[in-house]
């Protein structure tokens, strides 16, 4: 009979192969930390330009959706939280290291821009990172805040925002692409703005009521610019229209500035602006002020009278702020509001918004966004009313 040999059964052969596999060297297996390791990478080596480091993001994602196709979360949800929020924490720790840019949604010399450019000089020096201001106007300022809105939630860029952009548009524009109240994370309320009242010195009216029986004898023959529809300027005349019963035909700019260009040269004959647009321009005597739309006096106005005393009642002021594209991580926005907060009570730039007819207003993220919902709600029958439409 033949002698069976020993050892060349099948079982015998995986018994075989399954030591040869255990002498082996254990490769090492990548793991979740390999993924977020090369994450961090491609963060860290970002460049200003985000264009040019883009591949090597993308490289660093796709080395983490490799892994995780590969079965790298086999540890469990636990693991697979800790490390995405790790590299959150750590940008918002070493945040900023490149420079910032605060969209201005309006043109170059209006209120929004001025008062954008003062914070942005303040929030370089405490930031130790260039702040730039970019001017991004139309259509009332959605153009401007629609890319605000859009921008990656990181920290680095910002919107000057105020009751136009916030508070007007989305009961003006039934398409608007932004939503104020999810679209954004308020920073921190900046200033409050009055209105002034003005008109060409040509126009013969010396206060507010004869302007309105001016405006009650020629109905519809009488002009007033905004910055666009939407704007401040629009919100404010169209009440004043509605609370005085008078008729007076609105001329939409795109921006405070060419809006208070056209009333300097009689083109139009009035507009109700932010006190810094026309400030200087009433102290030359190319514009007359005939009163302020908050219910009291303004120091950078002195000697006009509240349209109140004509009206009463009357207010309707402007205020702004910063906000930042919904997401942004909390401790950068933290950071953000304790450095504006910090800048506004310094007597240089309360000095400052004063001498411009604004009035410093340090509020927290929470109180921001509060009055950015309750002044959706108070303008919206106004804009209702008045039948303001986008042109």
């Amino acid at each position: 009979m033949a002698r069976k040999r020993v050892g060349t059964g099948p079982i015998t052969k995986m018994h075989r192969a399954q030591r040869r596999i255990a002498e082996r060297p254990a490769p090492r297996l990548a793991t979740m930390t390999d993924g977020f390791d090369a994450y961090n990478a491609g963060v860290t080596d970002r460049r200003a330009d985000d264009t040019a480091d883009a591949p090597s993001r993308r490289d660093a994602l796709s080395a983490l959706a490799a892994l995780v196709g590969r079965g790298a979360l086999a540890m469990g949800g636990m693991v697979l939280g800790a490390g995405l929020t790790a590299p959150r924490a750590r940008a918002a720790e070493n945040w900023p290291t490149r420079p910032l840019r605060l969209i201005a949604p309006f043109p170059p010399a209006g209120s929004t821009d001025i008062l954008a450019r003062e914070i942005a000089l303040k929030l370089q020096d405490a930031l130790g990172q260039p702040v730039i201001v970019e001017n991004k106007p139309g259509a009332g300022g959605s153009i401007g805040s629609t890319e605000a809105a859009r921008a990656a939630a990181d920290g680095y860029t910002l919107l000057m925002g105020h009751i136009g952009t916030l508070a007007i548009n989305p009961s003006l524009y039934p398409r608007l692409a932004y939503d104020p109240r999810t679209s954004f994370t308020p920073v921190a309320l900046m200033a409050r703005v009055p209105n002034v009242l003005v008109v060409n010195p040509r126009v013969p009216a010396r206060d507010v009521r004869e302007l309105i029986a001016l405006a009650q004898a020629h109905p519809g023959e009488l002009h007033y610019a905004s910055g666009g529809n939407g704007s401040a300027a629009h919100l404010a005349m169209e009440y004043f229209k509605l609370r005085a019963d008078v008729d007076v035909v609105h001329v939409p700019y795109r921006g405070t500035a060419p809006a208070v260009t056209d009333v300097l040269a009689g083109q139009v004959e009035m507009t109700m602006t932010g006190v810094p647009a026309v400030q200087q321009h009433v102290k030359s005597g190319k514009l007359r002020a005939l009163g302020v739309s908050s219910r009291g006096t303004v120091a950078a106005m002195p000697g006009v009278p509240t349209i109140a005393a004509s009206i009463p009642d009357f207010e309707a002021i402007q205020w702004y702020g910063i906000v930042a594209p919904a997401g942004t991580p909390v401790d950068i926005v933290r950071r953000l509001n304790a450095e504006i907060n910090g800048a506004l009570v310094t007597e240089k730039l309360r000095a400052r918004l004063e001498a411009e007819g604004a009035e410093a207003a340090p509020e927290s993220p929470a109180a921001f966004g509060a009055l950015i919902g309750s002044e959706i709600a108070r303008w919206k029958p106004v804009v209702e009313r008045a039948h303001m439409r986008p042109e």
